[in-house]
């Protein structure tokens, strides 16, 4: 037990010390009232923001009690370290891409099926209804808590090489996916070559040609840069995969009952905030990188449907997805 926990601490230390010494970031989550957060995005980014917001309701509605230090733009590491932290209690709440969570969380794949969902109305009615309830309890069996899901668009591929219209057009493309095998296989399928790579490494990735391109939503392609390396965005929308806000669960259950309810309350009303923001920004977002040269082009959706089709049909194979996925068609 003793090994095991000198274990947990040196890899929790090792994802913390590139910018903050994990004795630092321990004694500052520690101090009274004060939660520790952390996100990939910058400051600025809707999710980011939706997380201050909370921390500002949180200290106002306690006077100052309660309140919430963020530490934005990847000042913590990688999604994947941000899990870890989050559930041995290094940190105490993460907003993490869902398709970073397939692989822990298997409820979290419904999310990411490819062409799952139609819109982003149509995906904020799962997410708002019994969809999104169950997804957010599926975390309680692993040391965390669901606080809410923030719903990010749709996800689309941009390179630095060619305009796609249809899958043939990806063949021999080195894609950057998120650690997920839904993802991977899904790029496979359209006859490229997934490589996996954080999502702070993307951007070195295109300059360099490690990769040719990527996948993500305008939002984020804007935020990140990547335009500036990538000059070409297929409006494939293969994907709506959302961001999952989650807690420590012992750093909830730590929380006196008043303040607990406040803070899951608090993170549930956030979800407006977020959107809010989201829709505001998106189309400012895609005007930026229209006017800096980025070249657009619609594809054939159904021959994206199509190659996609037996990662789907394999996915509904299983039991505990294919509910997710009837409810989630029945609100299309």
């Amino acid at each position: 037990m003793i090994a095991r926990r000198r274990f947990l601490a040196a890899g929790i230390g090792a994802a913390c010390a590139p910018l903050l010494p994990l004795s630092a970031l321990s004694a500052q989550a520690r101090a009274p009232g004060q939660l520790t957060a952390t996100d990939v995005h910058v400051d600025g980014y809707p999710t980011v923001e939706a997380v201050k917001w909370i921390g500002e309701t949180l200290e106002r509605e306690t006077g100052g009690r309660l309140r919430i230090r963020l530490y934005h733009s990847g000042q913590l590491g990688r999604e994947s370290e941000a899990i870890d932290m989050a559930r041995f209690g290094a940190i105490d709440i993460t907003r993490v891409y869902s398709g970073a969570l397939n692989n822990a969380f298997p409820l979290t794949e419904a999310l990411c099926l490819p062409y799952v969902f139609d819109s982003v109305a149509h995906l904020r009615r799962a997410l708002d209804g019994g969809v999104g309830r169950a997804v957010l309890d599926g975390f309680a069996a692993r040391d965390l808590v669901g606080l809410a899901v923030y719903d990010s668009g749709a996800r689309c591929f941009y390179n630095t090489r060619r305009a796609l219209r249809s899958p043939d057009d990806m063949r021999g493309l080195k894609f950057r996916v998120p650690p997920s095998d839904i993802f991977i296989r899904l790029l496979r399928l359209f006859g490229a070559n997934p490589t996996p790579l954080a999502f702070g490494a993307v951007f070195s990735a295109l300059e360099t040609r490690l990769i040719d391109g990527a996948e993500n939503n305008m939002r984020s392609f804007h935020s990140s840069r990547h335009f500036e390396a990538a000059g070409y965005w297929s409006q494939s929308e293969h994907s709506y995969a959302p961001d999952i806000l989650l807690i420590s669960r012992r750093s909830l259950e730590a929380l006196a009952p008043g303040d607990h309810e406040l803070l899951v309350e608090t993170a549930r009303e956030s979800v407006q905030v977020m959107r809010e923001l989201w829709d505001a920004s998106e189309s400012a977002a895609r005007e930026a990188v229209v006017a800096h040269g980025v070249r657009f082009n619609e594809v054939d959706h159904d021959a994206f449907r199509a190659a996609a089709a037996p990662l789907l049909d394999e996915y509904l194979a299983k039991p505990d997805i294919a509910p997710l996925y009837r409810q989630i068609r029945a609100l299309a």
